[in-house]
């Protein structure tokens, strides 16, 4: 959905990526900021996978996330980078490691490199658009490594599963994207905040 959404940009980077600097340094960027989620996710995978998928961890991690998301929405932030362009290489990597936070379960993928990349420098806009940039790299390398660890339990008779999944995961995706772009032009984040403390909050005391 987000390479969809994001076609032309992602095209015209493909073919100018050996004359262009500016395509040159999108790339660098993508993948300076890939690194640490995939060093650390590549390194505690299973780690993460036998010890913090609970509903007693995500719903922590979903209250603590939510009061996070309240304290820095009261920040007074400087956010001069306004376009994907100018990025610098250290913001990308700063945005890299709030990033590596959503490796435990429960933190938001979207929200930890968003809100990073205010904390970091970039306005609403182009800190939304850089984290939907950034799922690309992420979210492959992430399904691939997990499709591998689950090669044994794979078969292709569930192939009308995995097409309806993918098709219903596509549309929704799209949905969600179109919609954060338009949301994050004119709102802030506190309404997504309260969500996850009072959802986080049943969850732990359902548990």
């Amino acid at each position: 959905a987000v390479c969809w959404e994001y076609r032309t940009k992602l095209i015209d980077t493909a073919l100018h990526i050996t004359s262009q600097s500016k395509a040159q340094q999108f790339v660098l960027n993508l993948f300076l900021a890939f690194l640490p989620a995939a060093i650390l996710g590549l390194a505690f995978h299973s780690a993460i996978k036998h010890y913090l998928f609970s509903p007693i961890t995500v719903a922590f991690a979903l209250i603590v996330g939510g009061f996070a998301i309240l304290f820095i929405e009261k920040l007074q932030l400087q956010t001069p980078t306004t376009s994907i362009d100018d990025l610098k290489p250290l913001q990308a990597i700063k945005v890299g490691f709030a990033q590596s936070l959503a490796l435990f379960p429960g933190v938001s993928r979207a929200g930890a490199t968003i809100l990073g990349g205010m904390l970091f420098g970039l306005n609403r806009k182009t800190a939304t658009e850089f984290s939907f940039f950034l799922a690309i790299p992420i979210m492959f390398a992430a399904t691939i490594l997990d499709v591998y660890k689950s090669r044994d339990i794979l078969s292709l008779a569930d192939i009308n599963l995995f097409a309806a999944g993918f098709a219903t995961a596509f549309l929704s995706a799209l949905v969600a994207i179109r919609f954060l772009l338009r949301f994050v032009a004119t709102h802030d984040f506190k309404v997504f905040a309260w969500y996850r403390i009072i959802f986080g909050t049943i969850v732990l005391l359902y548990f």
